[in-house]
């Protein structure tokens, strides 16, 4: 098998998750989904994406980014949804999404890991993230096979209800999620090392006298508050309270490399 591998990650949990299924299947490419790649490896006939469920549903830069790779019909195209329990309809959107351009969503899998969404609290105990990501790898194993022997499988889906409520809030907040980095801000620990800056992956903060500007380009990914050395950047008036998330497999250096 010739493959290659697109993930997009703010955390690591994805680019972790990319990386297991890439050593599953015998070294297949990774790439990061950024800009426009308007090909993918001429030679890959199984061709994989690898992303973040962002508030129940596909991230725009994971569209876009979608949206401007040429399509092969004759490819075997899979997908992984990376959540922490409520993986709702992303990946079923993700299959409407590519049926619109004349190719076939082959598998989909829902992988869970530890929530990095720290305004809504932390990401569990060690215990329980150790145990989440035990069962995640187990989990990457057999969709790892799945995709490797090229089979067709539904695309796994949250319960109904998740279906239908939050497919809905995830429609009507879509476009406001660029803005919803006004609740950001950055408390006197802040040392000016604009780590936040370099680690955005919608390249969404400059530095302005020494501090993090948020541009309103937000993709609510939350790497520049779970990345920050200091824990200097605070989301609303709760995260404070909580620690702070990010695998604990992926280091900075590797988050930089992706965005570079």
């Amino acid at each position: 098998m010739s493959g290659i591998i697109y993930h997009y990650t703010g955390t690591g949990n994805s680019l972790w998750t990319a990386r297991e299924f890439a050593a599953q299947l015998g070294g297949a490419a990774l790439a990061p989904m950024k800009g426009k790649n308007t090909r993918q490896d001429a030679a890959a006939d199984t061709v994989g994406f690898i992303f973040p469920v962002h508030m129940w549903g596909i991230p725009g830069v994971v569209i876009e980014f979608i949206k401007s790779l040429k399509k092969n019909p004759d490819v075997y195209y899979f997908a992984v949804a990376v959540n922490a329990g409520q993986v709702s309809r992303t990946l079923v959107q993700l299959k409407e999404l590519l049926a619109a351009e004349g190719v076939k969503l082959s598998s989909g899998f829902s992988v869970e890991l530890p929530s990095n969404y720290v305004p809504w609290g932390g990401p569990g105990t060690d215990k329980e993230m150790k145990e989440q990501f035990e069962k995640a790898r187990a989990y990457i194993k057999e969709a790892s096979a799945i995709v490797g022997k090229k089979e067709k499988r539904a695309a796994d889906k949250g319960p109904l209800w998740q279906r239908i409520v939050f497919t809905w809030i995830y429609k009507m907040s879509f476009k406001w999620v660029f803005q919803m980095d006004r609740d950001f801000t950055v408390d006197e620990k802040c040392d000016s090392c604009g780590i936040c800056a370099k680690v955005c992956p919608a390249g969404n903060i400059e530095m302005k006298s020494g501090k993090p500007a948020w541009n309103h380009k937000c993709e609510q990914c939350l790497a520049c508050i779970q990345w920050c050395p200091k824990a200097a950047i605070q989301y609303g008036n709760k995260t404070s309270l909580y620690p702070r998330y990010h695998h604990p497999e992926v280091k900075l250096s590797d988050m930089l490399d992706q965005i570079k």
